[in-house]
Order: structure tokens, then C-alpha cells, then sequence
């Protein structure tokens, strides 16, 4: 069955949260990247902007900007009751408060869909969803994963996340995951199962701290490098 949009929930982060979530420097930012379960983050749209190379796949892209802000306007109001009520999860020194949480996403997401109609048109934005993406072996040299994989380990079963970050690793060369913390807050169950059996595939696993931390105790990051061949 295909993605219905009513299930969507989109909340979109900016590329100076994706920096310091995913710990990319100078060089990383020059590689080829490739975003997984981008949604509507203005990761892509400020990265190209600075002439970058970045290619974000979603099922929710196959939606027109008009569905998708209309969506982002049903929730928005639903996300932050949420995070009004569960204030205590999150630290609030850079950003001081819901309110101003709220204007940071929002204006994040409206880059994406000043961004999105032009993006698709340049091939920047594909309709593809993990564990499948539609690439050639090491088309990319970095794959980035925000708030999906580990966040939904009620919805994704162990194989699920093994599949996903091998196919992330086929893909490309590295593959970063972040946070390791579920929607609630706590950490993934799926985390160590998930790790055990990628070692034992031979890839290289690092668990990394981060200089970010909005969702308390969400500063680690997951890198996995392709399995090594004899």
C-alpha cells in the first residue's frame, strides 16, 4: 500500500541542526550525500544553495507542495501540544523555549517548499523510501539518516533498521544515523540487536557523542562503514 499523507507527521530540521546532529565539517559538506527520510528539512535547499551536492529521498515527496503545507499546518499545532506537555524531555538553552522551537521548524520548512517544487524538477528530491533506494553500489560517499531510523522502533521491526542501514551502506561509503533515542525519549531497544548482528555482517559500527543535544540524553550519533571484503 502506498504512503497515505494523513500518517505523516513532518517536522523539519535546518542544515546548521543537521551539522552538529550528523558532526559534519568542512569536507563532509563537500561529498556526495545522500538523505535519507529527509522529509521537510531545509537540509537540501540551503546545501544547494551553497553549491553543494545533496539528494534527499521520501515517499512524502510524492505530494505537492500544496498537500505538504497544508499537512505541515493540520500537525504543527499537534507537535507543539506535545512538546509543551513533555517540556522536561528537551534542554532548553539554544533554543529557549516551545515558541521559539516552533519558529526555527517552521521557517525550516518553508525553505523546503519554496525549495521543493525546483528540487524535484533537478532530480534533488526522489519519492524513494528506505530499505530500497533506487542507486547504484557507492554512488554516494555519505548517507545521512535524521529522526527515522531508531526514532519509530515501535513501527520497525530489528530487520527492518539491518536492512535499511545495509542498503545506507551500499549506497555509500558511511552511513550516519542520529539520535539513537526513540519518539519517547528513551533509548532504542533495537540499538544493541541492531549493532550485534551488523558486526557480525562484518560492517564497522561507532557510536559517537555529538555537539547537539535538544532531546535529553539525544547526543549520540550511530556510524556505520561498509563491511570490509576479503
Amino acid at each position: 500500500m502506498g504512503l497515505k499523507l494523513e500518517k505523516v507527521v513532518p517536522w523539519g530540521r535546518s542544515m546548521t541542526e543537521y551539522v552538529r546532529m550528523f558532526h559534519l565539517k568542512g569536507s563532509d559538506l563537500n561529498l556526495k550525500i545522500i538523505d535519507c527520510a529527509g522529509g521537510p528539512a531545509s537540509f537540501n535547499a540551503e546545501m544547494n544553495s551553497q553549491g553543494y551536492q545533496v539528494v534527499s529521498c521520501d515517499p512524502i515527496y510524492q505530494f505537492s507542495v500544496s498537500e505538504i503545507a497544508k499537512r505541515i499546518q493540520q500537525t504543527y499545532s499537534l507537535i507543539m501540544n506535545g512538546i509543551e506537555n513533555n517540556q522536561h524531555n528537551y534542554l532548553w538553552i539554544e533554543i529557549e523555549s516551545p515558541a521559539k522551537l516552533g519558529e526555527i521548524r517552521m521557517a525550516a520548512m518553508h525553505q523546503f517548499l519554496e525549495d521543493f517544487p525546483t528540487g524535484l524538477e533537478e532530480k534533488r528530491y526522489l519519492t524513494d523510501g528506505l530499505p530500497v533506494l533506487p542507486f547504484q553500489a557507492n554512488q554516494f560517499e555519505l548517507a545521512l539518516c535524521s529522526h527515522f531510523l531508531f526514532t519509530y522502533s515501535d513501527l520497525f521491526s530489528a530487520e527492518f533498521h539491518i536492512e535499511a542501514i545495509a542498503e545506507m551502506c551500499r549506497v555509500a561509503k558511511e552511513a550516519r544515523i542520529f539520535p539513537l533515542l526513540n519518539i519517547s525519549g528513551e533509548p532504542s531497544p533495537l540499538l544493541h540487536p541492531v549493532l550485534s548482528e551488523l558486526q557480525k555482517q562484518g560492517y564497522v559500527v561507532e557510536i559517537k557523542q555529538v555537539p547537539y543535544e535538544f532531546q535529553r540524553g539525544g547526543n549520540l550519533l550511530l556510524r556505520v562503514c561498509q563491511a570490509k571484503r576479503d
